[in-house]
């Protein structure tokens, strides 16, 4: 029986009598439901940091929403996920600002522990969440590293197949896409959160062709138009560094409302289109963000590493995924 099921039946059963909450899951209920396979290889640990399980047991009574969110998350990452495991025999997923690491265990469980290879470094600057996740995992997660460090600092491999940046805040995202861009990861999945760089660059910008400035010159505007703006200029930087890019929404993600998913996979070093496209749009709105001027750094550094004929050589642009927004 499915949770919904299980809690329709509960309410039932309870008859508005106030005891607990409706749709709240007993341990032996959970128990049923797991018993049925129905949350498709998550562990304890897992759902619990998801918010599924309650620490005693249990399920709450949104358990089957966020499973229903967490599920849609994993199916959009699944096509790059299964991919790396077919191509490669250890495939390294870093997942940045990772918090308490809730979809980093859901992905160590649904492919790592299932293929019993790949490794998970987590990153993530507050201590006190990395002790969490290790207290957390405990032995039972042997292919995870969790690092208490900013992402910058984070010690990586030299080569990464899937960066994720969920939720990192304003310019950890960037630092994040930096990273990916260094170690060439293959695929890059990010879901940008506040976003606070370009409206403060925004602000002194007051005249541009067509009066393009009134897009910014109101506050609340100058932090949707920055927010989109930064987003944006994210999409092109890994376009014009070889990166098919789908921007799309992630729907279902109750916790925030920056709803934003960005996809990519690497297919070529470099696209003169799409770094035209970023010359212009920089022009336009003469805006410097952090990430922009670090592509020159990150060229520099990955050109020494090919050779020279290797590096000018340039494939097709992607087509954009149908659904793209």
């Amino acid at each position: 029986m499915s949770l919904a099921g299980k809690r329709k039946r509960r309410s039932r059963q309870q008859g508005g009598s106030g005891a607990q909450k409706p749709g709240a899951l007993t341990p032996a209920q959970v128990e049923e439901v797991l018993a049925g396979g129905a949350l498709d290889g998550l562990t304890r640990d897992s759902l619990t940091a998801l918010g599924i399980l309650t620490p005693k047991g249990g399920a709450s009574p949104s358990a089957h929403r966020k499973l229903k969110q967490v599920n849609h998350f994993l199916q959009l990452l699944a096509p790059a996920l299964d991919e790396l495991f077919d191509r490669y025999t250890d495939p390294v997923i870093v997942d940045m600002g990772a918090g308490k690491a809730a979809m980093s265990l859901a992905i160590y469980d649904r492919w790592i522990r299932a293929h019993g290879r790949g490794q998970m470094i987590i990153v993530e600057s507050r201590p006190e969440l990395v002790h969490k996740v290790k207290e957390v995992t405990g032995t039972r997660y042997p292919q995870l590293e969790a690092q208490a460090s900013d992402i910058l600092s984070a010690s990586l491999p030299a080569r990464v197949h899937l960066t994720l940046g969920l939720h990192a805040c304003d310019l950890a995202t960037d630092h994040a896409i930096y990273r990916a861009l260094l170690a060439k990861s293959d695929h890059v999945a990010l879901v940008p959160c506040c976003q606070a760089e370009l409206a403060q660059l925004l602000k002194p910008i007051k005249q541009g062709p067509l009066s393009i400035s009134s897009l910014w010159a109101d506050g609340w505007h100058r932090r949707e138009f920055g927010s989109h703006l930064t987003n944006v200029l994210r999409a092109l930087s890994l376009r014009s560094r070889g990166y098919a890019v789908t921007v799309t929404e992630l729907i279902g993600w109750e916790h925030s409302v920056k709803n934003e998913l960005i996809l990519g996979r690497r297919v070529a070093r470099y696209h003169a289109g799409a770094q035209a496209e970023l010359e212009g749009l920089t022009e336009a709105i003469p805006v410097q963000p952090w990430l922009i001027t670090q592509l020159s750094a990150v060229d520099a550094q990955l050109s020494s590493e090919v050779s020279p004929a290797r590096e000018a050589k340039e494939e097709p642009a992607p087509t954009p995924a149908e659904g793209e927004a």
